[in-house]
């Protein structure tokens, strides 16, 4: 392994508030992939087990929607890395959707929410689709009263929020909490930052080279979750969402979009947020081309010149980023 020399965020940094600037990329060091110790969590929302057992049946009850068949795991599919499989979300009355769903796997360590980063927290989020008409549907005062009827979520909003009673804060309160413990498992990537040398493949060791390096992946996935938190155009041909811009009126946000998790990221197909991409392979080659669309391009966005064998042993080392999938029990919701 060479020297590492610290990455250079000010570039991110500026990014992320909406300023175009061109990164160089560096090669960080391995510890700066580690899990953090701590899974961040507001001081009045601190996760307890009976704050993650009632969000965990919030979660996974379709009466939150309108239709009462929607349920949030209807689209956030355990079984699916957390998203749904489809190319873009389909919600209330079947509408088709325009925007892919996000995995919700690791959304704790992120610093804004959804594709646009229109939430800035897990609790801010979580009643947005609850009440959106193309999603659940639901009207949140109706839902809080069939709530408060049901003896069973009394005794566990109780529990977890003594005193405070059933509203909209606990009801998103809770269901943060639970997302909170939807975190990464250790994966290939993982053991070998740790010293296991064996436990990647050297096509992977190139890979992730490349991903440091020629590749300048680093420029927007960063750090353990492999992300800068930032908003980017990436070229995608055809795209017409506005993205961030729609909600940070700044040029540079025209078609920009969250940079995502890159963890487990071979669960989470199909790719992009509006799911033109069906593989990782198709994705590294879109970058490799330097994006389709040149208007508005993030100035990261040049040619790469991978040959095809330096973007298979890129797909390699994304998929070194996969553990073992943790085992989700079905709740038994309350009544």
């Amino acid at each position: 392994m060479r020297n590492p020399v610290k990455l250079v965020f000010t570039g991110t940094l500026l990014m992320a508030l909406g300023i175009g600037v061109s990164v160089t990329s560096f090669a960080a060091p391995k510890e700066s992939y580690l899990r953090p110790e701590k899974v961040p969590a507001p001081e009045n929302n601190k996760v307890t087990p009976e704050r993650v057992a009632l969000g965990k049946s919030l979660f996974f009850d379709p009466r939150l929607s309108g239709s009462k068949w929607i349920s949030c795991a209807t689209c956030h599919n355990p079984a699916l890395g957390w998203s749904d499989g489809l190319p873009t979300a389909i919600g209330h009355g079947m509408k088709v959707l325009e925007r892919t769903t996000p995995t919700i796997l690791n959304t704790a360590y992120q610093k804004s929410q959804m594709w646009d980063g229109r939430f800035a927290t897990l609790e801010h989020q979580a009643l947005g689709p609850i009440q959106a008409d193309v999603e659940m549907n639901q009207n949140i005062d109706s839902l809080l009263e069939v709530l408060k009827s049901n003896q069973g979520y009394v005794a566990l909003f109780e529990k977890a929020y003594p005193g405070e009673g059933i509203n909209k804060d606990t009801l998103a309160k809770a269901i943060a909490s639970y997302e909170r413990t939807i975190v990464s498992s250790e994966s290939p990537f993982d053991l070998w930052i740790k010293g296991d040398e064996k436990a990647i493949s050297a096509a992977a060791k190139r890979g992730f080279a490349l991903f440091e390096d020629k590749a300048n992946c680093v420029a927007c996935h960063q750090g353990f979750n492999f992300t800068d938190n930032g908003f980017h155009n990436v070229g995608l041909k055809g795209n017409t969402d506005m993205g961030r811009f729609a909600k940070k009126a700044i040029k540079s946000m025209k078609g920009a979009f969250k940079t995502p998790t890159l963890r487990e990221v071979n669960l989470t197909a199909p790719y992009m947020h509006n799911g033109i991409y069906k593989t990782l392979t198709e994705v590294v080659e879109h970058y490799n081309r330097g994006g389709d669309e040149k208007e508005n391009l993030d100035p990261n966005m040049k040619p790469l010149h991978l040959s095809t064998q330096e973007v298979a042993d890129i797909v390699a080392f994304l998929n070194a980023l996969t553990g073992p999938m943790a085992s989700v029990t079905m709740p038994r919701l309350p009544h």
